[in-house]
């Protein structure tokens, strides 16, 4: 996970929040439990603040209603380093990524993972999309299946937006589908990274260098990616 953002995370000013330190021993952990010292709402994400019995640390969630002063679970904890939120102007040193359990006083907050957005795919890739133009023009299957001979160029891939991930690391995360492929050797889907916004269900082409055998760390390895893509 370090190289990972060694190599691809957007230089900014980091900004250090008082009474913020990392909890080192909830990196194995299923779940953490503490109280809301501060809370923080942006788009799609709610960042927590939390006392924990390891220390002070930042969490973030699916956007839910939270209260300061509160008691709160995560669960499914994935501990992540160095990660931006253009949104707050911040980069966290160290955040949990997870789920939201129950509040303290029995009710809920609003349920669902981190990426509410990600997971709702808005087309299944059984349409076929229109090949781009130009000599660097390549199908999604075609640049999953001849990811070693494009290794390093530049490509062009016009597809359909299935799973977008606003703002993490510095990026936003866009998977394509064109049609082409094969779900079985995951050949009909394609990782964008882009500094742009899409939405999901959008007709986009991309322009980017083709990257392979990307290992982030916590379980996040991808065989072939477009990384620095601009999209039209």
């Amino acid at each position: 996970m370090k190289a990972f953002f060694a190599i691809c995370m957007i230089v900014t000013t980091t900004f250090v929040w008082a009474g913020e330190s990392p909890v080192p021993d909830s990196r194995g952990a299923a779940s953490v439990s503490g109280e809301v010292l501060e809370v923080r709402d942006v788009e799609s994400y709610t960042f927590l603040r939390l006392r924990t019995d390891g220390g002070v640390t930042w969490a973030a969630v699916a956007r839910a209603p939270v209260r300061q002063g509160s008691t709160v679970t995560i669960e499914n904890v994935t501990v992540m380093y160095n990660v931006e939120s253009k949104s707050l102007n911040k980069t966290f040193p160290t955040i949990l990524f997870g789920t939201l359990a129950d509040s303290e006083e029995g009710a809920p907050p609003a349920r669902g993972t981190i990426f509410p957005p990600l997971i709702r795919a808005a087309f299944t890739g059984d349409t076929p999309v229109p090949k781009a133009s130009g000599a660097n023009a390549r199908t999604v299957a075609e640049v999953v299946t001849r990811s070693a001979e494009l290794k390093d160029q530049i490509v062009t891939v016009r597809g359909k937006v299935v799973k977008y991930h606003p703002e993490i690391m510095g990026r936003n995360w866009v998977h394509l589908r064109d049609g082409t492929g094969s779900a079985v050797d995951n050949s009909n889907d394609l990782l964008v990274t882009t500094t742009q916004e899409t939405r999901i269900g959008e007709t986009v082409t991309a322009k980017g260098v083709v990257r392979t055998d990307m290992d982030f760390g916590a379980g996040y390895a991808y065989k072939v990616l477009i990384e620095e893509a601009t999209l039209q």
